[in-house]
């Protein structure tokens, strides 16, 4: 079937990438399909299968670059297909002659131009392109600088921006020379990364343009001059423009007049900007570097098609700074809003938007797109194509283009009158628009790999995009930053001097910082940043906390001062009253008696004096009388004038509005306005001046005015003043009257005479003022004048009063006097008694504190600066590099002479101790590091993210916030957006969990702190809609990822801190721990002290401050104050009270603590468990445990452990049971092969703890010799000592023990040869001495140094003399004990391994237990059932088993949700949930931490394989069959179960291939046994043949795919299973028998129990020499892991790059390598030897394929050098050969035409021999003997030698199908074979075969056992020929000796690729025996 595809006579451009590195497979199917719709004119239907659609009318034009340098070619079935034209660079005389052109056009002088620079302009077009030239060859890409890109498009660009300068802007040839350096400077500087490359710039710049032009066109002072359009005002609007024109300010491109000019009018640019933003105002300060980026994003935006790419890391200002340049270029600034939906197809709708404003409505938009935006690799896809071609394919439908193209008509013909609008012209005139309108501004980090393979894939952003490569902010930027935050900060109590410090010395801890970032990604390979935006958090915290610090302090000293003073005037009262005392004292005793005296008289006078008082009273009421009469009169007369007053008041304000010019204006006026005229009368009449005699008006019905006589009135100088102080009593009620008629007039008042006579009006409101004040003064005067009356009556009343009362007075100076006497003496009497009372105020102790304030303050600048440097860099940072940066801080501050506190302690200056308790009790431990971090958690200015692997901080998090209502939500949880809406529109705080390495793009603006203003409210906006922001919104952030490595703008948003429990810290933590359940008593003591010693704190803390407050307001004298002095006495006594319980409970607490300190050793070994179980995380990614998880192995030790009333005894029962429980927990978790490395770290730990053994020991034991060169060590003495070996016995001998050991191996050689020979060295006896000297730990050291593969055993020798026996044991996983331990919160998971599928055990387990078991296999699409059987199991207690869950990894969050969220209700007790997995990097940390991890993998070893298998057999089981064959038989079929399974260790000496045996094969060959006995037929027996077929080809051969073994497996059923089974001799091998007499499985288990621990090799058929690998291996992975999860210290210097190191091999390889074959000389020498022979024809092959490899090799080896030179692009591959020649690997393009080899070196060795054995056999003829190493294809080099001898052969009717191989191994090595073989036989001699798994006797040219020690041994020469196997072979060997076929491999790993034919070898034992020993020959043993 076929479908016709027409279209109208189209043309398809195929575009290849500039430089795509795009995923070669894809490349690989677009160009098939291309070239078969050229060949075929079609393709095939995906749709439709097999109907083939054609295409017609097609014509295809493609474009590609050169192909070469690190870029691809299209394959040749294709580019055949092509005319190919090869499209050079326009020649130089060309470039010019198209730029010369368009200079001369546009500098001319009609445009206004002046001739001198219109001649330059053409003069410059020459150098620029030489200028660009020269960069282009100069600057060349590498892999850091890969955006050294330069092509004509930059050309273009430099003119584009020179030609739109106007003639009035560019007056002389200075101007245009300085325009021509801007542009070459931001077309071609911008994009370099570090200012050597700008110098180098520079100088080429300037050195070719005075070789063009002279010096003089550099030197003058404009050369440098920036560029910008934006220096003019916008003109003043003249008012004839129409009503909706804005008046656009000029755009002229002009230099700037200097930058302080620049930085103002951008300072005007911000102000208006913020005013029109809605939210995030600016606060940018312009330093030059700003300006300079600003200036530079301004011109490619003002540029037509102009797109930036700007790149610096987060925080530098790119967005910023183009919001600002865009505004000030008058476009819209878009930014895409992120959401956790948005897809492409999203951003195709932005672009639609962008599109339809660019390009249909002609607005400039500047669209900023930053990295955080890229949520999908494909929209650089699209962002690609807006930037180089300015179209997106299919963006907008057929009938929306429509749309835009018909409403662009009008304008298309206002523009272009020329040209038609039909449909193609208009959607190109619509997307020219677009790219004129539409500047991309893309916003990206250099950080990480990420940006460079983008850019690679997407040549688009680097070609269309003018590159701004922002540096780090240098130090001059960071100081102008400061300068410009802290010079409005006035508050700074220090000198000038020292304020310019802290200004320069900010940015110097910026700096410092940033070093020391570098450094601990050295030391720990943990990655921080710092950025320019955490510099501005770190300027706001040092504002923030050093106005609240001064203001504290500035109040306490305050108070302190003052009471400080009044305590001071107290003391000298006191001290003078002292003084008098003793005079007093004599005088008491008269004193007393003068008192009783005195007393009598002063009764007798009181009396008299009471008469008196008595008369003078009446007198007194009388007058008082009077007096209230006259207050009565008098208010009211007040309160009438009082209501007078506002009009009054009025009146006045009203005359001093009057001006004498005014009133001279008035005068002036020759016509008088009426109104005017008649106020003056009325002014006249007021004040009884004459007036005319009163005549009828004749305008208006009143009298005529008097205008001369105010006239006359007026011309008095002191007219305003008279009218100010007139008197206002002296109006009549005549004068009233006459006023009457004037002020009824309707048109007296203010109003009227405002609008007339203008300022004069004030006279009209004086006049109606007075008229109304005599109203109310009419009623005051008569009370005025009764006033007076009233008066002179009390006069007289008050001379009567006088007279009394100075009668009394008499009469009271004789009572006081008398009274005076009494009272000094009594008071004499009480002050001496008093003054032995007066306390002397506590001084001493605020004196000095006061002066510590006035320290304190100075000190505080100093002391913030510390503390807010800490606060916002601190946290990421452990404790160690936290105390290096506050000491290189401090001294930086001593150095600039910044006073600080000298004993510092951020701490107690950033929060108090009654803060830090409650923190402690909301549990935050209590070690200095994590009260550290809970500072910097509340308050750093920035919200926090903890690194929180152990959940010790979150736990903290949810107990401080609790009362607030705490939102916990994750990023992946369904409701995460309505829990932070709500958390932000209720201000409750949110707590993030569990977050990755990248933030939901949704949190920026809340971690920016964002917020809008609205009212007196702040919003904020969340993806795409705003949502309030309530007080009491905080939002906390943690991870559990351990080292997770956040971009620099997460760095920047967020204040990153390290909550990872340090050891000490944690030890702290479980100390208290102990305490709390061993010493209950104790540790409530010491909560109780605690509380105590707070409270006693805080209570003499408020009994400071309320005196101190008491003594600031106190007035006057202390002395006078008694309730004072008590307050006084208090506070003293209490200090002492309080200072005493201080002391008793210091001392309590010291008692208290050294009982804790006791317990310490338990808190310690439980800190070195928890961190080594944390350490194995390192080794394998799934071995996750939480702190949890551990704290509640260490409480369950605690109570379960033996109790003893002896402390000691206790202790130790708890560290033994803790730790053999946690070590049991942790390897019921691990892979076998990490079980041994977790027992030995755990063993050195605990020494280590303990100093049994030392740090440097440990390291030797770890490295060996490893860092030593063996030229640089004295000389080995003998050479049967390994070279390896000796540099680790020199390493050994710098260890105390060892250190004459070096001299012993030379003197006493031998003994030591005998013992390193010893099949097991660990048992013997070491020589010299070493063996009573050595305690286990030495003597591992000795054996590792000699003998790795020994050291495995006697490491376990070590662990069960270290920790005992049981931990040197493996364990057997025990499901029943598991499950006990579970409960239904907690998931089981199992990490599978090969052949270890605990299906069938959980299945029993559950069928035990009487529960359900539910499996479901996990993958796509099995969510649902999986949600189905979990709802089922958790109602009815089902188990849910879900298998294979790295296959179902989104699930899983879901799952742990659902079961630990589940309540207790609605789950059933008996529910569980098992998982099984594989090792998946993805796996959720959560769900690990939160189960139990158990490995069922088959445990090491026969005695614990037999163990495990006879755990799951039963009694019932065991007597299902009562024939005597089925016990033996079962066992039989166990050993070989565990036999198959451990041979898999030894690699491929074990099977070629390892399989996958698991229980399942056990359980099914029993249940065929188990079959096969019930049918059995007692006379004959057991039939063995279908037995052994049945378990070597069904049960266990089922699996199998290899012939070979397939053939050991047959074989070990042939050897084990037969009639000899059943006899009491057979064993497997000695001490491996079976338990004939075992009754139950007990009995069987005790049979087991007796086999060794370690099995020798020989049990499963093998060489003692195959453990010698195993072991080797086991020993080096062992002790490599370790030396990887140590944290990574850096190591020595500097020493040489990768780049240069590779550089260096490279040049040394090329060097060696061959030269290339030539075609002609190979053929013309294959001719010579007879092309058609059939060995020639192979010859021939491999000499090609040796040539592509040489080939390959040479042409990446220059590339790379090249590329590292940054000559050429780093492409894919060359980058990995860079890797890989790096690490010593082979790269992936070599190895695809090779062979693979072990590392680089030997590969290479392997080329230059391989070529030689070519070469030499076209060189000088067929050689004597063969290499078969060497070839690529050895069975073809066989079967060339069979053809050959068949057609010599064919005489005698050989025929090539029936002839066959055979071989004999000659006496002769390499070097004896002088002559090819005899020529009647025929056939080749092979040389390099290695034997391994056997040995080689020589003179009987047989097979031997491999002598120990040597793994493998050359075979000699082996002749190989053919024979006809029609003539038959003859008799051959003698009975005696059978033949072994010995297969034959070209490299160790022995699979079908590898397999090359089988040598017959002579052996005395069976052929079996060597089956099972798996000896096979090697060409190749590396």
């Amino acid at each position: 079937m076929q479908t016709i595809v027409e279209a109208e006579e189209g043309v398809l451009l195929i575009g290849r990438r500039e430089r795509g590195v795009h995923k070669t497979v894809m490349i690989k199917i677009t160009n098939e399909i291309v070239r078969q719709l050229m060949e075929q004119g079609g393709f095939y239907s995906l749709d439709r299968p097999g109907e083939f659609i054609t295409v017609v009318d097609v014509q295809l034009v493609a474009a590609m670059i050169h192909p070469g340098g690190g870029r691809n070619d299209i394959p040749q079935r294709l580019k055949r297909q092509f005319s190919i034209f090869n499209c050079t660079l326009p020649s130089n005389s060309s470039i010019d002659k198209i730029f010369g052109t368009v200079a001369a056009g546009y500098f001319c002088p009609e445009r206004g131009f002046a001739a001198g620079v219109c001649q330059l302009a053409t003069a410059l077009v020459p150098t620029t392109r030489r200028v660009w030239q020269a960069v282009k060859a100069k600057m060349l890409p590498s892999p850091a600088k890969f955006h050294y890109i330069f092509n004509l498009r930059d050309l273009s660009r430099i003119w584009q921006g020179i030609l739109t300068v106007k003639s009035e802007a560019c007056p002389s040839a200075e101007i245009l020379s300085a325009l021509f350096h801007h542009e070459c400077c931001r077309v071609i500087a911008d994009r370099f990364i570090d200012s050597s490359d700008r110098r180098t710039f520079n100088a080429i710049m300037e050195k070719i343009t005075v070789e063009d032009h002279g010096s003089a066109l550099t030197e003058h002072a404009q050369w440098d001059s920036f560029f910008v359009d934006f220096l003019r005002e916008a003109p003043e609007a003249t008012g004839d423009e129409a009503e909706d024109t804005e008046l656009e300010a000029p755009k002229v491109y002009e230099p700037i007049p200097s930058l302080d000019v620049l930085a103002e009018r951008l300072s005007v640019f911000q102000l208006q900007y913020n005013e029109a933003a809605r939210g995030g105002a600016m606060d940018l300060v312009f330093f030059k570097d700003a300006m300079s980026h600003l200036m530079r994003i301004s011109r490619i935006l003002r540029t037509p098609q102009g797109n930036a790419l700007l790149v610096g890391v987060g925080g530098s200002g790119k967005q910023s700074l183009t919001r600002l340049a865009s505004f000030i270029a008058g476009y819209q600034t878009f930014q895409i809003t992120l959401t956790r939906s948005y897809s492409s197809s999203n951003l195709l709708e932005d672009l639609k938007t962008l599109y339809r404003l660019a390009g249909q409505r002609g607005k400039g938009v500047t669209f900023l797109f930053t990295d955080n935006d890229i949520k999908d690799e494909a929209f650089l896809e699209y962002m690609n194509n807006v930037l180089a071609s300015g179209e997106v394919s299919n963006l907008f439908a057929r009938d929306e283009l429509d749309d835009i193209t018909q409403e662009l008509i009008p304008v298309m013909k206002r523009q272009q009158p020329r040209r038609p609008p039909t449909s193609e012209n208009l959607y190109d005139f619509f997307l020219s628009r677009v790219r004129s309108n539409l500047h991309v501004v893309l916003c990206f980090s250099p950080v990480g790999e990420k940006f460079r393979t983008r850019a690679l894939k997407f040549p688009g952003l680097i070609s269309g995009c003018t590159v701004d490569w922002f540096q780090r902010w240098p130090r001059d930027a960071l100081v102008a930053v400061s300068q410009h935050f802290l010079s409005q900060h006035q508050d700074l109590h220090c000198s000038e001097e020292v304020k310019q410090s802290v200004v320069v010395t900010m940015g110097a801890f910026q700096d410092l910082v940033a070093e020391k970032c570098a450094e601990y990604f050295e030391r720990f390979r943990r990655q921080t940043f710092v950025t320019p935006k955490s510099y501005l958090s770190f300027i706001d915290s040092y504002k923030v906390i050093y106005g609240g610090k001064i203001a504290d302090v500035g109040t306490l000293a305050e108070r302190m001062q003052t009471g400080l003073c009044k305590l001071m005037e107290a003391e000298q009262s006191v001290s003078q009253l002292s003084e008098e005392l003793v005079l007093k004292e004599q005088e008491l005793a008269v004193a007393s008696q003068r008192a009783d005296e005195v007393l009598q008289e002063v009764t007798a006078k009181a009396q008299a004096a009471e008469k008196v008082k008595q008369q003078v009273q009446k007198v007194k009421d009388r007058a008082q009388l009077i007096v209230d009469e006259i207050e009565a009169d008098k208010t009211s007369a007040e309160s009438k004038l009082e209501a007078a007053k506002p009009a009054l008041q009025a009146a006045e304000d009203a005359l001093q509005t009057i001006k004498p010019a005014d009133i001279a204006t008035v005068r002036k006026l020759q016509k008088p306005p009426h109104l005017i005229m008649r106020i003056m009368d009325a002014v006249l009449l007021l004040f009884q001046r004459k007036i005319d005699t009163v005549t009828a008006d004749p305008e208006r019905p009143c009298p005529r005015p008097s205008w001369p006589e105010a006239m006359k009135l007026m011309q008095n100088s002191a007219f305003l003043s008279m009218l100010l102080h007139f008197s206002k009593d002296s109006i009549t009620a005549e004068v009233v009257e006459l006023l009457a008629p004037y002020l009824d007039m309707d048109d007296y008042n203010l109003e009227s005479a405002k609008r007339i006579c203008g300022n004069v009006a004030g006279l009209c409101s004086w006049t109606q003022a007075m008229a109304d004040f005599f109203a109310i003064n009419k009623e005051v005067l008569p009370l005025k004048a009764n006033l007076a009356l009233q008066e002179a009556r009390l006069v007289v009343a008050q001379t009567e009063l006088s007279k009394a009362q100075e009668q009394l007075d008499e009469k009271q100076q004789e009572l006081d006097a008398v009274q005076a006497l009494y009272d000094a003496a009594m008071k004499e009497k009480q002050d001496l008694e008093d003054g032995r009372l007066r306390p002397v105020p506590q001084d001493v102790r605020w004196t000095d504190s006061s002066a510590g304030f006035q320290t304190q303050i100075k000190h505080l600048v100093g002391d913030v600066l510390l503390a807010a440097g800490f606060l916002s860099y601190a946290g990421p940072f452990n404790q160690e590099f936290r105390s290096l940066m506050l000491e290189l801080w401090k001294t930086e501050m001593k150095e600039k002479l910044i006073p600080f506190s000298p004993d510092l302690n951020v701490i107690g200056l950033l929060v108090d101790n009654a803060t830090v308790s409650e923190w402690n009790l909301q549990g935050l431990p209590s070690d200095d590091l994590s009260i550290q971090n809970g500072i910097v958690v509340t308050k750093a200015s920035r919200y926090p993210l903890l690194i929180d692997p152990q959940g010790q901080g979150k736990t903290w998090i949810q107990n401080r916030e609790r009362d607030q209502q705490l939102q916990v939500t994750s990023l992946n949880h369904k409701y995460f957006r309505s829990h932070l809406e709500d958390s932000l529109s209720l201000g409750r705080p949110l707590l993030l969990e569990d977050v990755g390495e990248d933030l939901d793009p949704i949190l920026d603006n809340i971690l920016d702190k964002n917020y809008i203003k609205s009212g007196s409210t702040y919003k904020v906006k969340v993806g795409d809609k705003e949502v309030d922001v309530m007080k009491g919104f905080t939002l906390y952030i943690t991870t559990k990822l351990a080292n997770p490595a956040y971009s620099p703008e997460v760095s920047a948003r967020t204040a990153v801190v390290d909550f990872t429990v340090t050891q000490r810290g944690l030890e702290d933590q479980l100390l208290g721990r102990v305490i709390l359940l061993e010493k209950q008593e104790l540790e409530a003591e010491r909560v109780k002290l605690l509380e105590e010693v707070t409270s006693n704190k805080r209570k003499m803390q408020e009994l400071e401050d309320s005196l101190l407050f008491r003594l600031t307001s106190t007035q006057g004298s202390l002395v006078e104050d008694q309730s004072l002095i008590e307050v006084l006495r208090v506070t003293k006594t209490t200090a002492q009270e309080v200072s005493e319980k201080l002391s008793v409970a210091a001392e309590t607490e010291g008692k208290i603590n050294q009982a804790r300190e006791e317990y310490r050793p338990v808190a310690t070994r439980g800190s070195i468990l928890y961190f080594l179980i944390v350490e194995m995380s390192l080794v394998n990614v799934m071995y996750q445990t939480s702190l949890r998880q551990f704290l509640g192995l260490f409480d369950s030790s605690m109570q379960h452990s033996a109790k003893s009333q002896l402390t000691a005894k206790r202790i130790g029962n708890i560290i033994n049971f803790l730790t053999y429980q946690v070590y049991c927990y942790t390897a019921r978790s691990l892979y076998e092969e990490h079980k041994l490395l977790f027992t030995l770290l755990l063993a050195l730990k605990i020494d280590l703890q303990a100093r049994n053994i030392s740090h440097p020991e440990v390291l030797t034991f770890v490295k060996g010799g490893a860092s030593l060169d063996l030229n640089s060590v004295e000389a080995k003495p003998r050479r049967w000592i390994l070279d390896q070996t000796w540099l680790n016995l020199v390493q050994l001998s710098s260890l105390p023990p060892f250190t004459q050991i070096l001299s012993q191996v030379s003197q006493n050689e031998r003994a030591w040869r005998t013992w390193f020979d010893h099949p097991t060295p660990e048992h013997a006896k070491l020589p010299d001495g070493y063996e009573e000297r050595l305690d286990t730990f030495r003597k591992l050291l000795l054996i590792r140094s000699w003998c790795p593969d020994r050291t495995t055993a006697q490491a376990r020798n070590y662990i069960s003399d270290s920790l005992g026996q049981q931990y040197a044991e493996g364990l057997v996983l025990d499901l029943d004990a598991m499950l006990a331990e579970s409960d239904n919160r907690t998931p089981m998971v199992c990490l599978l391994s090969m052949g270890s599928d605990p299906t069938e055990n959980i299945e029993r387990l559950a069928k035990n237990k009487g529960a359900p078991c539910r499996p479901i296999s996990m993958g796509q699409g099995q969510e649902v059932h999986a949600r189905r059987l979990l709802a089922n199991s958790m109602t009815d207690g089902g188990w849910l088993l879900l298998q294979n869950c790295h296959l179902g990894l989104d699930f899983l969050d879901e799952l742990l949700e659902t079961v630990t969220a589940a309540t207790p209700e609605g789950t059933h007790k008996g529910f569980r949930v098992w998982l099984t997995t594989d090792v998946h990097p993805r796996f959720p940390i959560t769900f690990l931490q939160s189960s139990i991890k158990f490995t069922n993998e088959p445990p090491l070893g026969m005695k614990a394989g037999l163990k495990r298998t006879f755990g799951g057999v039963t009694q019932d089981q065991l007597e299902i069959s009562n024939l005597p064959q089925w016990k033996p038989l079962l066992y039989a079929v166990a050993f070989l179960h565990t036999t198959v399974q451990e041979r898999r260790k030894f690699g491929p000496l074990g099977w070629n291939i390892p399989y996958e045996f698991n229980q399942a094969d056990f359980t099914s060959s029993m249940q065929f046994v188990q079959n096969h006995l019930d049918d059995l037929d007692p006379k004959r027996g057991v039939n063995w043949s279908c037995l052994r077929y049945m378990l070597g080809e069904v049960q266990y051969g089922g699996r199998v795919t290899d012939d070979l073994d397939k053939h050991l497996l047959n074989t070990f059923t042939r050897v084990w299973f037969s009639e000899y089974t059943f006899s009491d001799k057979f064993c497997f091998y000695k001490g491996y028998s079976i338990p004939g007499r075992a009754k139950t499985v007990q009995d069987v288990l005790q049979h087991i129990e007796a086999l060794p621990l370690v099995d020798s090799p020989e049990v499963f058929g093998l060489h003692p020499n195959a453990d010698i690998t195993y072991q080797t291996n086991l020993a080096n992975e062992t002790l490599s892991t370790i030396i990887n999860i140590q944290p990574k210290d850096s190591g020595g210097g500097a020493g040489e790059t990768r780049e240069a190191s590779v550089q260096r091999l490279a040049g040394e390889m090329l060097e060696k390598l061959p030269p290339d074959y030539v075609p002609h000389q190979v053929k013309g020498q294959l001719q010579k030897m007879g092309p058609l022979q059939p060995m020639n024809i192979f010859l021939r092959q491999e000499v090609d394929r040796m040539q592509r490899v040489i080939s390959i090799v040479r042409s990446t080896l220059t590339d790379l050098k090249l590329a590292i030179d940054g000559t050429i692009i780093m492409s894919e591959d060359l980058r990995d050969a860079l890797d890989c020649m790096f690490d010593a690997r082979i790269p992936r393009l070599w190895l695809r035409l090779s062979w693979p080899s072990a590392t680089l070196g030997f590969w290479f060795s392997e080329l230059l021999e391989r070529n030689q054995q070519l070469s030499g056999w076209i060189g000088a003829g067929r050689p004597n003997q063969f290499w078969l190493t060497g070839f690529f294809n050895p069975q073809g080099f066989l079967t060339a030698m069979r053809q050959e001898t068949t057609r010599a052969n064919l005489s005698r009717g050989w025929a090539l199908d029936t002839v066959t191989l055979s071989n004999d191994v000659t006496k002769m090595m390499r070097e004896d074979v002088s002559a090819p073989p005899p020529e009647d036989v025929g056939g080749v001699y092979i040389y390099g075969l290695f034997l391994d798994g056997a040995g080689w006797d020589r003179r009987s040219a047989k097979l031997s056992e491999a002598p120990p020690k040597v793994l493998f041994t050359p075979l000699p020469v082996v002749h190989v020929y053919a024979v006809s196997a029609a003539a038959g072979v003859g008799g051959g060997a003698a009975a005696a000796v059978s033949l072994y076929s010995c297969p034959v491999y070209k490299k160790p790993r022995r699979t079908d690729l590898n397999f090359i034919f089988s040598l017959q070898l002579r052996s005395v034992q069976p052929a079996e025996h060597w089956t099972l020993r798996g000896a096979a020959l090697l060409c190749d043993c590396k």
